[in-house]
Formats: C-alpha cells, sequence, structure tokens
C-alpha cells in the first residue's frame, strides 16, 4: 500500500509538546489553564483584535456569536451560500432564518450586490436582520469594503467566518479584525491545528467577557452553582490549548509554505487550457492558500474533476470536489436563498488539490505527474 498523501493533514512543528508537557507537569489537563490563557493572548495579538476567547470548536464560536448579537426565533441572518455547513448551523441552532447569498466570481464568496438585494427584499415583508456572516473560503479574502458599507447603510453586524482564513490578509488587515465578531476554527485540517478547536474574537471586550462566561456553563459568582443564564460547556483544554501555542509559533512559516504550494500548482499546471485557479484580484487581497483549488473545463481539457480525483485515488492520493453551495443542500433547500448560479457553477468543474504543508518537494511532483498524464490523453 504506498503511503497516503493527505488533502491538509495536521502538521505539528515539534514546538508543541513542551506546553503539552507543561500542561501535565502542572496538572493542568481539565479546560482553561495558563496555556489557554497565553493561547488567547497570543491569537488576539496575531489577529489584531482586542480579545479572544479559546473555544471547543469554530461552530461553537459562531453559535456563540449569534447569541452575542440577540440572533433569535425569526430573525434573518444573511450568510454565504458557497462554504461548509458549519457556517449555517449555528443560525438554525438559535432558531433563525439562514438566508443565503451566493457567490460572485472573482474571490468565489459572498456577491455584495447580491446580499443587498437580499436585505431589501427580505425588509419588505417585514422580517429583522440580524447579522451577516462573510465567509473567507479556502483562505481567500471577501470583498470586504463593498460587505462592510452595505452592512453600515443597514446598521447589520458582520461576523467574519474566517475558520480557512487565519494568516491571510485584506488591505494589509489581518483576517477576523474587520467585523464585529470573528471566529476561527483549528480543527485537524486547518492551517493551524489544537486538534479541535476554534477561537471568538472581537474588540468588544464586553462581548469577550459575556461569551467566556457562557462557555463555561454561565457559571455565576457565587460559593455554590448557582445559573441565571443557560451556558454551554464550549471551552478549550488547557492541554490543547497547549498545542495551538506550538503551532502559532511557526504560522507565517505555513503560510509560506501553502503559498509556495499554490504557486508550484499555477507554474505546472497553468499551461493547460481549460484549468483555472482561485486568483487574489488584485494586491488588497492576501490569501493563506489554505488550499490549493482549480476549476476543469471538461471540454477544454478532455477530462474532468472527477476523472482527476480518481486518477490520484489510484494512487492514495486525496483530493476533493469544492464544496457543495448550502442552497442545494437537502436541509438547507427549503430556506431562502439569493442565487446567480456562480456557486453551483463551481461545484460542477472544481476540485480541491492536496496542500498540506508537510508535503515533500517529490510528492508535489508525483501529484502533479499524474494530473498532467491525464490531461495530456
Amino acid at each position: 500500500m504506498k503511503k497516503r498523501i493527505y488533502l491538509s493533514p495536521p502538521h505539528m512543528s515539534g514546538n508543541e509538546i513542551k506546553h503539552v508537557n507543561q500542561a501535565f507537569d502542572e496538572n493542568w489537563i481539565a479546560p482553561l489553564g495558563p496555556n489557554v490563557d497565553a493561547f488567547e493572548q497570543s491569537v488576539s495579538e496575531y489577529c489584531g483584535v482586542t480579545g479572544s476567547v479559546a473555544l471547543s470548536s469554530g461552530t461553537a464560536a459562531l453559535h456563540l456569536a449569534l447569541i452575542l448579537l440577540g440572533v433569535q426565533q425569526g430573525d434573518d441572518v444573511f450568510v454565504s451560500s458557497f462554504t461548509f455547513s458549519a457556517s449555517v448551523n449555528p443560525v438554525v441552532y438559535q432558531g433563525a432564518t439562514p438566508v443565503l447569498i451566493d457567490s460572485e466570481p472573482d474571490t468565489w464568496n459572498m456577491d455584495p450586490q447580491l446580499l443587498e438585494q437580499a436585505i431589501l427584499d427580505r425588509q419588505k415583508y417585514g422580517n429583522k436582520p440580524k447579522a451577516i456572516i462573510v465567509v473567507h473560503l479556502y483562505g481567500m479574502p471577501a470583498k470586504m469594503d463593498e460587505i462592510l458599507a452595505i452592512a453600515e447603510k443597514y446598521s447589520i453586524p458582520v461576523i467574519e467566518d474566517a475558520a480557512e482564513a487565519l494568516g491571510s490578509k485584506y488591505k494589509g488587515k489581518p483576517l477576523g479584525s474587520l467585523g464585529k465578531l470573528a471566529i476561527l476554527s483549528f480543527n485537524g485540517n486547518k492551517i493551524l491545528t489544537t486538534s479541535g478547536g476554534g477561537v471568538l474574537l472581537s474588540n468588544n471586550t464586553e462581548w469577550i467577557d459575556e461569551a467566556r462566561f457562557l462557555a463555561t456553563q454561565a457559571r455565576d459568582q457565587a460559593v455554590h452553582y448557582q445559573h441565571s443564564k443557560v451556558g454551554y460547556n464550549y471551552r478549550m483544554s488547557n492541554v490543547l490549548a497547549g498545542i495551538g501555542r506550538g503551532q502559532l509559533e511557526v504560522i507565517d512559516e505555513r503560510v509560506r509554505r501553502k503559498r509556495e504550494i499554490n504557486l508550484y500548482y499555477k507554474d505546472k499546471l497553468g499551461e493547460f487550457d481549460g484549468i483555472e485557479f482561485l486568483e487574489e484580484p488584485d494586491e488588497s487581497y492576501f490569501s493563506n492558500c489554505w488550499l490549493t483549488t482549480i476549476l476543469v473545463d471538461p471540454v477544454k481539457t478532455g477530462t474532468s474533476w472527477q476523472q482527476l480525483r480518481l486518477e490520484l485515488e489510484k494512487e492514495n492520493i486525496e483530493s476533493r470536489p469544492l464544496w457543495k453551495p448550502m442552497h442545494l443542500q437537502p436541509v438547507f433547500e427549503a430556506y431562502p436563498a439569493y442565487q446567480n448560479n456562480v456557486s453551483e457553477s463551481l461545484f460542477a468543474t472544481g476540485m480541491c488539490l492536496p496542500s498540506g504543508t508537510n508535503m515533500s518537494d517529490g510528492e508535489l511532483e508525483k501529484i502533479v505527474s499524474i494530473l498532467k498524464k491525464e490531461i495530456n490523453k
């Protein structure tokens, strides 16, 4: 059996173990502790925000963000349709209505024109817009100037779903620092991992304090156990935060490697008519290139992304299709969606290539060789 080449596996630096050992040596195994405190401080500084709360997942962070904004039964939350389901699930947790917004073709992220159209259309029916969740897909920044201008015009707070975008920047500012609230994910396939985990970011210190309170079962200040609000068991383990501290020490190195991989694929596959890459529109956009993605024109190339995936799989190499839009998902198809066919077209022709930062140059060459062979048929 050939060694498996995964899409985006964890990549430990070796520094993580000292922080994990510290947790064991000091017996800080339960949630909270020095690693959590230090990790939150480092993430806040890296993302250029006042505060952060380390949590059990990015989904938990998004759920708390909606709670902080007062999202409840019957409210509208505008969210990117071209994303993973975790961007939408917390909206449903709150009994709110996810209003799904299609993509624009430049960054593949939320289309600002469709967003404004949806806001105006929903207001006709007296619906209450409570939040906009904009996803920075595959590490590519969304068109934030336009989206933030619309949000300000209609007084709707923006939550950045930067789960895939740690290390990316928009006009020199780190993603996660542009909205009222933002979330990161440290799932095993992300550019930085804590095995499982996430962070809620904000410059609003009252929100950060409230999120920390809610995430720790909303226990009131009392000697006995007293609760005046519904709470959640969402805090990150001190052990996992130790992994995160070690990972964050090499985040810039990981971003550089992701971008190197992306450039390699472009250099080797860009010669083929019918192969397109997700490109930074201009110098305002700096992507961490979390996953390198391509669009495959079956007419021009004589093949399809499905066939390319199968050829890679024969050599035990993992690749995947692009996200299936949320408005096509059985669980969300009944919710309002404002479409322009961009995300459906991307889903029909696109795939994600192996982008792990621990891939060797030889493994990259092997992947490209397999893809070239199939296209050259």
